[in-house]
């Protein structure tokens, strides 16, 4: 991405426009939220490498959410600190801040990142990237009826994001106009198979600053009223450093090493405690996930906000009890020992002789 872009979403952080509460469009709630069931275990599925995996699903569909060897579904628990992590955490003023759930009810309207199950019939479209070089070329499954972060007349990132459940492709745009006629745009585009570890090519933008994919990092309410949300969490940064580190592939930062790359991984300490009369049932469990999975530092915006789906079901008590979580209660972790290969999110699991081997 040209150094145009990265001061564009420099600018988007310092103006707190990135991910900074954004009412989302309800248009496509009823299909994101299709399904009753929850990102749970479910039925072996074959990777494009012929590897069978255990895998969790995304709601509504039989989709892994990648290969249950991807590093979005490692656990890392057992991982150092990394000596960066005091200085990191003093550049993202983690001393005073608690953290945020940037999604949620507002004013009865549910902001958050809002995503589609499109049907497998449904009609591919061609857009215009701005940055074209960095974009898959598509055609995307992109149409009048795809829900766009913050609504269709909304400034800000106008994420789209869509799920072919027959192919278990996963389409994700970022800054996306729909216009009929073949004349849509977009900022930048990235597709994804949900059935492969395999990550964009070196120094690629995706729809978020760091190169990743966006829907399998959000807070989903299926999986959070399930009990079970097995899987990182993305979150932002107000300064991030001119740098990646794997599993990222791209940067949007500036030239001060005291900010955290794109791609750090955060862990909630084992030691923190909230008592069930603060935080319910709900609440514990983004609190479990968060000390078994982690954060993922995906994109430029506010200090310690992470994101999650748009969904008319959440409600204040379970987005604000989510802020009760002091940011000063992680460290930063080093997960470099889990990486398999650099063009690959497939990660060295615990407790196989590889792990131990790579990460003992």
């Amino acid at each position: 991405m040209s150094g145009r872009s990265q001061r564009r979403r420099i600018v988007t952080a310092a103006l707190s426009l990135v991910c900074a509460g954004i009412v989302a469009s309800t248009a496509g709630n009823a299909l994101a939220e299709a399904s009753p069931g929850s990102r749970a275990s479910a039925a072996s599925l074959a990777s494009s490498t012929g590897r069978v995996d255990h895998a969790v699903t995304l709601p509504g569909t039989k989709c892994p959410a990648f290969p249950a060897d991807n590093v979005w579904n490692t656990p890392i628990t057992g991982l150092p600190v990394d000596v960066h992590s005091s200085t990191w955490l003093k550049s993202m003023d983690s001393s005073r801040v608690d953290l945020h759930p940037d999604y949620g009810p507002s004013g009865g309207i549910p902001y958050g990142i809002p995503w589609q199950i499109v049907k497998p019939a449904q009609p591919l479209v061609k857009i215009k990237f701005e940055y074209a070089g960095e974009s898959d070329k598509g055609p995307y499954p992109f149409s009048a009826s795809t829900p766009i972060e913050g609504g269709r007349s909304a400034s800000g990132d106008r994420h789209a994001i869509m799920v072919n459940p027959s192919t278990c492709k996963l389409f994700e745009l970022y800054d996306a106009y729909y216009r009929a006629g073949g004349r849509s745009t977009a900022g930048s585009g990235a597709i994804w198979s949900l059935l492969s570890d395999k990550l964009r090519p070196a120094n690629w933008t995706s729809a978020d600053a760091a190169g990743l994919p966006v829907l399998v990092g959000l807070v989903n309410y299926n999986e959070v009223k399930s009990g079970a949300m097995d899987h990182a969490i993305r979150f932002t940064a107000d300064c991030t450093q001119e740098s990646y580190s794997w599993p990222a592939r791209h940067e949007a930062g500036v030239a001060d090493k005291r900010c955290p790359p794109m791609g750090a991984r955060f862990r909630l300490k084992a030691s923190f405690h909230l008592s069930a009369k603060v935080c319910s049932a709900m609440c514990q469990t983004v609190i479990t996930t968060m000390k078994t999975y982690g954060l993922i530092l995906a994109d430029n915006g506010s200090n310690w906000f992470f994101q999650g789906t748009a969904d008319t079901r959440w409600t204040y008590d379970e987005v604000d009890q989510l802020k009760q979580i002091p940011a000063s209660e992680f460290v930063a972790v080093n997960e470099a020992c889990l990486e398999v290969s650099p063009g690959s999110a497939q990660a060295y699991q615990p407790g196989t002789a590889a792990y131990a081997k790579h990460c003992g």
